[in-house]
């Protein structure tokens, strides 16, 4: 079977070193700037960036629609930093959590931090850059790891969203985490198919 194909949103911020990792890992990757990049992806990297212009280019290439039709329709998502607040109520509304920018303080409170994951396979090496926490959550939403007693990793179905930038540590399981899901995802698909064939 092929690889997954990545889509690694693109409008702004570090979507290269993404890029790098998730083809380190045996991806096929797609850099997604405009609506037709959408079609036929298999999972979704939203990265790290400034929330603000973000939102600005996702509006002005009439992104939101794809993006939200690509992410209920199952495809798993993995949100880093910015990404966690372009999926929570008040962006894409596809994660039900509220973000808060910056709660860490500006880039100067930048800072790294061993957290326990178990969900992940246990201790990961994290680095915080302006990042957000997450401030209120529903009852669906899974806190994977905390800073200070504030989520900064959560899970929603198909979603993992972390405050946080792993492909600046070389941590890749997060980005393995993606894969798995979108391979598994594949051949869900593929056995349907030929499933139906068969018939």
């Amino acid at each position: 079977m092929a690889p997954p194909v990545i889509g690694v949103l693109a409008i702004q911020g570090d979507f290269e070193a993404h890029v790098r990792v998730l083809e380190r890992l045996g991806a096929e990757t797609r850099t997604v700037r405009t609506p037709k990049d959408i079609g036929g992806l298999d999972g979704l990297v939203i990265p790290g960036g400034e929330s603000t212009t973000m939102t600005s280019g996702i509006q002005r290439e009439g992104l939101a629609g794809p993006l939200r039709d690509l992410v209920r329709a199952g495809t798993p998502v993995l949100g880093t930093c910015a990404g966690l607040i372009m999926l929570d109520r008040s962006h894409l509304g596809l994660l039900d959590i509220e973000a808060e920018r910056n709660a860490f303080g500006r880039q100067v409170r930048s800072f790294e931090a061993d957290l326990d994951m178990p969900a992940l396979g246990g201790a990961l090496r994290a680095v915080f850059i302006r990042a957000p926490w997450v401030a209120e959550h529903g009852e669906g939403v899974e806190v994977l790891a905390e800073v200070d007693g504030h989520p900064v990793a959560v899970r929603e179905g198909e979603i993992l969203a972390v405050a946080f930038h792993p492909e600046i540590e070389g941590e890749t399981r997060l980005h393995e985490w993606l894969l798995e899901r979108a391979g598994r995802r594949c051949r869900q698909a593929s056995d349907t198919k030929n499933g139906g064939q068969a018939e």
